[in-house]
């Protein structure tokens, strides 16, 4: 039995990865159909068959064509939480969510999580469970910790491509930096201020720092040992 209890207006870092830690996203293409869940599963309405229609219609569909067909269809979305951030690696994603509706949190994760796996079974060929049972979460407690979470989310596990060992500060941090810029599975390039997403509703996290450059100078200092980090839940899932 979870042991968190979710409740509206909390925030909480959720995270899973592949069963026995095998890679749940094996191209472009997977991660791309992960985020368009993001999207289409964050709604009270039904969008079970939604992205396969706009498939079928468009043949490969972005984030453009899908925000039009919205729009044009007059789609009126009520979520059921607040995705605050995100980031995708090959075996496992995390997740900084609000429960904007009762019981949001579960309804949309096992919307998501049954959506995707449906997808990736079919995709590959393969029978059986795609995560490594239910998710994980974690209630985010302060202010600090959530600006902490931001940069364990945004720039370090990015930076693990680079060095499979670094938890907190590392080793050539400007090169890490440099990385995440350009690491388009993370929300890392929303906080810097170069890139929106319809799927992104920062809340009060995007009031955590006055500026984009309060931000990057906030990950930049963590990375580089300038700034200790108060907690250790972010660290919880290994790779």
């Amino acid at each position: 039995m979870r042991k968190v209890k979710f409740q509206k207006g909390k925030v909480y870092h959720v995270f899973n990865r592949g069963v026995e830690k095998r890679d749940i996203f094996l191209s472009d293409g997977d991660r791309w159909r992960f985020l368009q869940g993001l999207y289409l599963f964050n709604d009270e309405n039904s969008a079970a068959n939604l992205l396969f229609r706009l498939e079928q219609q468009k043949k490969f569909m972005h984030f453009g064509i899908l925000r039009e067909h919205m729009q044009q269809a007059g789609i009126k979305r009520k979520p059921l939480v607040r995705i605050m951030a995100d980031c995708l690696k090959p075996n496992h994603f995390h997740l900084i969510l609000e429960e904007v509706q009762e019981n949001g949190i579960s309804r949309f994760m096992q919307k998501l999580g049954t959506g995707y796996a449906q997808y990736f079974n079919k995709k590959y060929e393969r029978v059986g469970s795609l995560f490594q049972g239910i998710f994980k979460a974690i209630e985010v407690k302060s202010d600090e910790q959530l600006a902490y979470l931001l940069a364990y989310i945004n720039v370090i596990n990015p930076g693990q491509e680079l060095e499979p060992d670094l938890k907190i500060t590392a080793q050539d941090p400007e090169e890490v930096l440099r990385f995440a810029e350009h690491y388009p599975w993370s929300t890392h390039i929303e906080y810097l201020g170069k890139r929106e997403s319809i799927i992104i509703d920062k809340g009060f996290a995007g009031k955590l720092f006055s500026s984009p450059k309060q931000y990057r100078e906030f990950v930049g200092d963590i990375i580089r040992g300038k700034r200790k980090i108060g907690f250790d839940h972010a660290l919880a899932l290994e790779k």
